[in-house]
C-alpha cells in the first residue's frame, strides 16, 4: 500500500515544474470596433501610451533652444495663459491707485488697493462658467457688504445721536452686526463649502471690515456714505476687470473643458481594463501591479475631480445659454463613467480573488488520490476545509517546496502551425479520454485556470479588446462648438463582442465543469478547492459582461447626447421658478421601503458628521426608556426631550462655527470701539487683523493651522518683496507698475501652476497691500490715522512692520478661537467617520447577499441603488479630513498619516468587493431550481457568516471609535465561511452518490435517496453551473476576510493588544 504513492511520484513530477516553452495563446475572432469587421489577427492588451517629439534629424537640440521652446509651449498651453490673464487682470486693479483719472473716480479715501485685491481673489483664470458663478456670488456679497454697512451706521445715527445712547449703539453694532454678520457669513462658508463662497465671505469682510471699524462715522454717530459708495465703486470696478478679461482675453469653456476631462478618464478607463485583463490571463499580478496600472489608476484619480468640478461649471454655461436638456445629459455621460469606474473595481476584485486562490500551496499527491478520506466521515462534524487542515495542508506542501507554478506570461499565436500548435489542447487532455483513463488529474489550481484560459481567453481578450479601443476613442472634440462624433460602428462591435463572449463562455463554463464531473479520483475537499477556482474564472468572466453592458447603457447616453447636441433648442425653463414642481418618479411593484437607499449621499462639499444621528438620538433617549415608571413625570419627560432636541439642532458643525466665528469677531473688533484701544487699534491696523482672522478661522484645527501657516510665510515674504521694490522704484508709479505686474506674474505662476494657491495668493496681497497703500498715502489720500506711517511721505518700513504684527495677531487670535471654541477636530472627525463607514459596510453585508436573492425572487439587490456611490462619495471625504488632519499637533504625537492610508486603502477595496457581489447578485434574472436548494440548504450557515461579518465589522468600528485596543480573541470570519463550504460539500455529496448517473454534459441527478438527511432532495436536478454563486459568494466572502484581518493588524498596531495580564481594573 505504501509503495503506490511513491511509484506514482515520478510519473508525475511533483512538484510540476515550469513548462520550458512560453505559453500560446490562440487567437480568437476579434471585432475592430472602428469599422466592425471581424478578423483573425494578432494584437495585445497594450495601455494608451503617449510618444514625445524628437527632431526629425535625430540631433540633439541646444539647450537655451530647448529651453526657449519649453517657455513658449507653455505660455501658449491653458495654464501659461492663464496666469498671463490674472497678470493683466493684476496690472488693470492697479491702475486704481496709480492712474490718476481711476484714483479720483474713487474719491479721496484710502483703500484703493481693494481693486487689484479683488483681481486676486476673484482671478479671470477660470471658465466662463465659474466666471459667472463668481459674479453672481460676488453681486451677493457685495450686497450683504453694503446692507451690513448700511444699518450699523443707521444703527449708530439711531441711538447714538438721536436717543443719545452711545454704549447701547456701539453694543448693537458690535453684537448685531459684527457678532451676526461676521457669525452669518462663517455660518455660510461652512454650509456651503465652496471655494468661491469662501472668496466671497473674504470679500464681504473686507468690505464691512472698511466701513464698521475703520471709519469713525459708526463711532461718532454720523451717517456719512462716502466710504460705502467708494467701495462699491471699487468692489464693481474688480469684478468687472477680472469678467471683461476672463471674456475677451483667451475665453475657456467649461464645457471644452469638461470633454477633455471624460476623453482623458475614458482612456484612463480603457487602460485600466486593458491590463487588468492582462493580468487575468496571465495568472500574474504584475500587470495590475505595473507602473502602467498605477499611471491609469492615478490619471483616473486625478481627473475625477477635476470633471465633476468641470460639469458644475459647466451647469452654469448651459443654464445661462438655455441648454439645459444637454447639461442634463452631461451628468448623465459622467454618473455613467463613474458607474464603469465602479465596475472596474468589481472587475479588479475579481481579478484579485484568481490571484489569491493561484497563491494557494498545491496539493500533494496522497491528497490527490485519496477519494476515499471523507467519504465515510460525517461531512458537518469536522469541515474538510478547516484551518487546522488547512495549516496542516500548507506546511505539508512546504515541504515539498514553496513554489508555486505560475500562468506563463500570453503570447499570441497564429492558428496554424507553431510551437504551441503541436500541443494537445487541455481541454482534450482531459474531456475526451474514457471514464477508466489513468491520465493523472489536476494537481493545481494554476490547471484549471490554464484550461478555462484556454477555452476563454481568446474571447475574453477580444471583448476586452474591443472594449478597451472604444473608450480609447473618445467622440468629444476639441472644441464644443464642432459637436460629437460616434463611430456607428461602435454599437454593433460592441453588440457582436458580446455575442461572441456570451457564446464562448457558456461553453467554457459548461467544458470546465463537465471536465470537473468526469474527474472522479479526489477528495470532497480538493473537488471544492477546484470548483472554488473554477467559480473565480466565471466571476471574472461575468464582471467583464457586465462591463460590457455597462459600455452599452454608456454608448446610448452618448447617442442622446449627440442628438440633443445636433437639436439644440434654448429654453430657459429654469427661470421659470413658479412653475418647477418636484418630479413624480414611478413606483414598481416590488419598491417597499426595504428597497429605499438606507445611505443617503453626503451633501455636496459637507464633511462627515461622524457620530450618525439615530446613534446619538439613542444615546439620549435610553435613560428615560430604561427609567421606571415610577421615575417617570411626563411633563418633565417630554421637555427634556424637546430641550435636548433644540440643543442638538444647536449642536451642528455649521452652527457652532458660525457661532465661534462671530464671537471672535466681535470680541476682536470691540478694541476698535473701547476707548481705552481704540488708539492702539488704528495704530497698528488692527482691520488688517480681523480680515486674517476671518481668513483663518476654517471648519477644522487642520484646516486652520495649515491656512495660518500659509498666511504667515506668505505675509513675510510679500513685505519683503514689498520693501525691496519700494526701495528700487523710489515710490515711482512708472517703475511700480511693471514691477508689479513681474511679481503678480510670479505670484500666480506659483497659484495656477504649482497649486499653491494659499501661498501665492497671500504673498501677492501682502505686496499689494503694502505697496500699493503707501503710493496712495503719497498722493494726500483722505486719511486721518496715517501720521504714524509718515503721511504723503509714507515710512516703508512702519507700514510693513503694521501689516506683519496685525496679520500675525490675526492668525494667532483665529487659532485660539479655533481651539478654544467648539474645537473641530479633524481627527476626531476622520476616527468617527471612518468607524461609522466600517459599522455602515458591517450593517449592508448582514442583509444577506444571497438571502435577500430568496426573498424577493431576485428583483432586488442587498446593495441598492446608489449606495455605493454615496459610501465612494463617503470615503473621498474621509481623504480631505485625512489630509487636513495631518496639519493638526497634539501632544500625544503626530497623526498616524502611513497608517490611516493604509485603513483607507482597505476601506476602498472593502467597498469593491462589495460591488463585485452587487454585480452578481442584481444580475440574475432567476434562480434556477438548483440554486434554490443550494441557497435553502445553506441558509443557516451563510446567515451566521453574515453576522460574524457584520460583528466583526462592528467590533473594529468600536475600536476606532474609542481608541481601545483589540483582544486577541477576535471573531473569526475564516471558520465560518469553512462552514459553509462543508455545507455545500456535503449538500454536493448526498446528490453525487457512488450509483450516480450522468444524464447529460454538466447536470447530474440523484437516483436514491441517502438516509443522511436529503431524502427530500432526491428528485432534484442539481447542475454543476448551480454551485457557482455560492462559490462566487464564498471568493468574495474570502477578500472581505482578508481584508478585514488587515485592518485588525493596523488597529493592532495603533492601540495594541490586550492580553490575560493586562491590568485594568485600577
Amino acid at each position: 500500500m505504501s509503495s503506490q504513492p511513491s511509484s506514482a511520484l515520478p510519473a508525475i513530477h511533483w512538484p510540476p515544474q515550469r513548462p520550458s516553452k512560453r505559453s500560446k495563446l490562440r487567437n480568437g475572432s476579434v471585432i475592430i470596433p472602428s469599422t466592425g469587421e471581424r478578423t483573425h489577427r494578432a494584437f495585445t492588451l497594450r495601455p494608451h501610451t503617449f510618444f514625445p517629439r524628437t527632431n526629425a534629424d535625430g540631433s540633439p537640440s541646444h539647450p537655451l533652444r530647448e529651453t526657449a521652446s519649453r517657455a513658449w509651449n507653455w505660455l501658449n498651453s491653458p495654464v501659461g495663459r492663464g496666469v498671463i490673464k490674472c497678470t493683466l487682470a493684476y496690472t488693470l486693479g492697479s491702475l486704481a491707485t496709480f492712474w490718476p483719472p481711476l484714483s479720483n473716480f474713487l474719491g479721496r479715501p484710502d483703500g484703493k488697493h481693494v481693486v487689484a485685491t479683488l483681481t486676486v481673489y476673484f482671478h479671470p483664470a477660470r471658465s466662463v462658467g465659474s466666471m459667472i458663478e463668481a459674479v453672481l456670488i460676488a453681486v451677493v456679497a457685495v450686497a450683504y457688504a453694503e446692507l451690513v454697512s448700511i444699518l450699523s451706521m443707521s444703527t449708530s445715527v439711531l441711538f447714538g445721536k438721536v436717543w443719545d445712547m452711545v454704549v447701547v449703539a456701539h453694543a448693537l453694532v458690535l453684537v448685531v452686526f459684527i457678532g451676526g454678520g461676521f457669525g452669518f457669513m462663517g455660518w455660510v462658508k461652512l454650509r456651503m463649502g465652496n471655494p468661491l463662497v469662501d472668496t466671497a465671505t473674504t470679500l464681504a469682510s473686507l468690505g464691512i471690515i472698511g466701513v464698521v471699524t475703520k471709519e469713525t462715522a459708526v463711532l461718532t454717530g454720523v451717517f456719512e456714505d462716502r466710504k460705502i459708495v467708494q467701495i462699491l465703486k471699487m468692489l464693481v470696478m474688480g469684478i468687472t476687470i477680472t469678467t471683461v478679461v476672463n471674456l475677451l482675453v483667451w475665453r475657456s469653456s467649461a464645457v471644452d473643458a469638461l470633454r477633455q476631462s471624460m476623453s482623458k478618464a475614458s482612456i484612463s478607463l480603457g487602460d485600466m481594463l486593458s491590463l487588468i485583463t492582462r493580468g487575468f490571463l496571465s495568472g500574474s499580478e504584475d500587470d495590475v501591479l505595473s507602473p502602467e496600472f498605477a499611471a491609469a489608476s492615478a490619471a483616473y484619480s486625478d481627473v475625477y475631480p477635476q470633471m465633476t468640478k468641470n460639469l458644475r461649471e459647466s451647469k452654469f454655461e448651459r443654464y445661462f445659454l438655455g441648454y439645459e436638456k444637454i447639461y442634463q445629459l452631461d451628468r448623465a455621460v459622467v454618473r455613467s463613467m463613474e458607474t464603469l469606474a465602479q465596475s472596474i473595481g468589481g472587475l479588479r476584485s475579481a481579478a484579485n480573488s484568481q490571484f489569491a486562490l493561484l497563491k494557494e500551496p498545491m496539493a500533494p499527491p496522497s491528497r490527490i488520490a485519496s477519494p476515499s478520506l471523507d467519504r465515510d466521515r460525517d461531512p458537518l462534524a469536522s469541515p474538510p476545509f478547516s484551518p487546522v487542515l488547512r495549516r496542516t495542508f500548507s506546511g505539508t506542501a512546504r515541504s515539498w517546496g514553496n513554489r508555486v507554478p505560475m500562468l506563463s506570461s500570453i503570447d499570441e499565436a497564429t492558428e496554424d502551425a507553431g510551437p504551441a500548435g503541436d500541443r494537445i489542447p487541455i481541454h482534450r487532455r482531459y474531456s475526451d479520454i474514457p471514464s477508466g483513463g489513468s491520465l493523472p488529474p489536476f494537481r493545481h489550481s494554476s490547471e484549471i485556470f490554464e484550461l478555462f484560459i484556454e477555452l476563454l481567453g481568446p474571447s475574453m481578450k477580444s471583448l476586452a479588446y474591443t472594449l478597451s479601443e472604444v473608450l480609447r476613442e473618445p467622440p468629444f472634440r476639441t472644441a464644443a462648438d464642432h459637436g460629437i462624433t460616434i463611430n456607428p460602428h461602435f454599437r454593433h462591435s460592441l453588440a457582436d463582442a458580446l455575442s461572441l463572449f456570451n457564446e464562448a463562455r457558456a461553453h467554457a463554463l459548461q467544458e470546465l465543469y463537465k471536465t470537473l464531473e468526469l474527474d472522479r479520483t479526489r477528495s470532497a475537499s480538493i473537488q471544492a478547492d477546484f470548483e472554488e477556482v473554477a467559480a473565480a474564472c466565471g466571476h471574472f468572466s461575468f464582471s467583464l459582461q457586465t462591463f460590457g453592458e455597462e459600455m452599452q447603457k454608456y454608448l446610448d447616453v452618448l447617442d442622446d447626447l449627440k442628438f440633443a447636441d445636433e437639436h439644440r433648442r434654448r429654453s430657459w425653463t429654469w427661470l421659470k421658478w413658479w412653475m418647477n414642481r418636484p418630479s413624480k418618479t414611478v413606483t414598481l411593484p416590488y419598491n417597499t421601503d426595504e428597497t429605499e437607499p438606507l445611505v443617503k449621499p453626503i451633501k455636496k462639499a459637507a464633511l462627515p458628521k461622524g457620530i450618525a444621528d439615530p446613534l446619538v438620538q439613542r444615546r439620549d433617549m435610553y435613560n428615560w426608556d430604561a427609567a421606571p415608571e415610577t421615575q417617570k413625570s411626563t411633563f418633565v419627560a417630554r421637555m427634556s426631550q424637546r430641550i435636548l432636541r433644540v440643543i442638538r439642532k444647536l449642536d451642528k458643525d455649521d452652527i457652532r462655527h458660525g457661532l465661534k466665528v462671530g464671537v471672535g469677531a466681535m470680541l476682536w473688533a470691540s478694541l476698535s470701539f473701547l476707548p481705552h484701544t481704540r488708539d492702539q487699534y488704528r495704530h497698528w491696523r488692527g482691520e488688517w487683523g480681523l480680515l486674517s482672522f476671518m481668513i483663518v478661522c476654517n471648519t477644522t484645527l487642520g484646516a486652520a493651522n495649515a491656512s495660518g501657516w500659509a498666511r504667515f510665510l506668505g505675509t513675510m515674504i510679500g513685505i519683503a518683496v514689498a520693501g525691496v521694490s519700494w526701495e528700487i522704484t523710489q515710490h515711482s508709479a512708472y517703475a511700480l507698475v511693471p514691477l508689479g505686474s513681474l511679481i503678480a506674474f510670479a505670484a500666480f505662476y506659483v497659484i495656477i501652476e504649482k497649486g499653491k494657491a494659499p501661498m501665492g495668493r497671500i504673498s501677492l496681497l501682502a505686496y499689494n497691500v503694502s505697496t500699493l497703500y503707501a503710493y496712495s498715502l503719497s498722493q494726500r489720500v483722505d486719511d486721518d490715522d496715517d501720521d504714524d506711517e509718515g503721511g504723503v511721505d509714507p515710512i516703508i518700513k512702519e507700514i510693513l512692520l503694521h501689516r506683519l504684527v496685525a496679520v500675525t495677531a490675526g492668525i494667532l487670535w483665529g487659532l485660539v478661537i479655533c481651539r478654544l471654541i467648539w474645537p473641530i477636530s479633524a481627527r476626531k472627525k476622520f476616527k468617527e467617520g471612518l468607524s461609522m463607514l466600517y459599522l455602515q459596510m458591517g450593517l449592508i453585508w448582514r442583509r444577506g447577499p444571497l438571502a435577500i436573492l430568496l426573498r424577493s425572487d431576485c428583483s432586488q439587490s442587498y446593495l441598492r441603488s446608489g449606495e455605493q456611490a454615496a459610501l465612494q462619495k463617503y470615503a473621498s471625504r474621509l481623504e480631505t479630513l485625512r489630509t487636513a488632519a495631518e496639519k493638526e499637533f497634539e501632544l500625544r504625537g503626530p497623526f498616524p498619516t502611513k497608517a490611516s492610508k493604509r485603513l483607507m486603502g482597505c476601506a476602498k477595496r472593502l467597498l469593491d468587493a462589495f460591488y463585485a457581489m452587487s454585480l452578481v447578485t442584481q444580475r440574475k434574472r432567476g434562480l434556477t431550481e438548483g440554486e434554490r436548494e443550494l441557497l435553502k440548504y445553506t441558509a443557516e450557515e451563510r446567515a451566521m457568516l453574515c453576522d460574524r461579518i457584520c460583528h466583526v465589522f462592528q467590533v473594529l468600528a468600536s475600536s476606532l471609535m474609542l481608541e481601545y485596543p483589540l483582544t486577541n480573541a477576535l471573531p473569526n470570519v475564516s471558520r465560518s465561511r469553512d462552514r459553509l463550504l462543508g455545507k455545500i460539500f456535503a449538500f454536493r455529496k448526498e446528490h453525487q452518490p457512488d450509483h450516480l448517473g450522468i444524464d447529460e454534459v454538466g447536470a447530474s441527478t440523484s437516483r436514491a435517496s441517502s438516509p443522511g438527511g436529503l431524502g427530500r432532495l432526491a428528485h432534484i436536478r442539481v447542475e454543476e453551473y448551480d454551485y457557482a454563486l455560492l462559490y462566487a459568494y464564498a471568493l468574495v466572502t474570502g477578500q472581505v476576510a482578508e481584508e478585514l484581518t488587515l485592518v485588525a493588524k493596523e488597529i493592532e498596531g495603533l492601540f495594541g493588544v490586550l492580553d490575560g495580564e493586562t491590568l485594568l481594573l485600577q
